[in-house]
């Protein structure tokens, strides 16, 4: 897994979990993923250590892991977007099904 389909994988896996991270891990993972600060620029501007936002951030992604791999939502909402768009490329009319879809699609399942 190269380092852009790390992201999008943590990404998807924050996206997921992030109510179950405590607010300092979210704000933790916010920087470093989603705005791509390194683990120094976050020490320096959040005033603790190097090495505390890298046990940090491993934690956090264990957990966010953990999570997946107990509940599977990441590979459950991949699937169903999978279905929705082949289901949207038949040829046959399938309009509910794909609103049923749609709509657990939009709920995050």
């Amino acid at each position: 897994m190269d380092e852009l389909e790390k992201n999008i994988y943590v990404n998807e896996l924050f996206d997921a979990y992030r109510n179950l991270l405590t607010e300092h891990q979210v704000q933790l993972m916010e920087l470093y993923y989603g705005y791509d600060l390194s683990l120094s620029e976050i020490a320096t501007q959040l005033d603790i250590s190097r090495n505390a936002v890298h046990d940090t951030l491993k934690k956090s992604l264990n957990a966010l892991e953990n999570y997946e791999e107990k509940l599977h939502l990441v590979a459950k909402q991949k699937l169903i977007i999978e279905i929705s768009e082949k289901l949207k490329a038949s040829s046959l009319d399938k309009e509910k099904l794909i609103e049923k879809v749609e709509r657990l699609r939009n709920y995050g399942v």
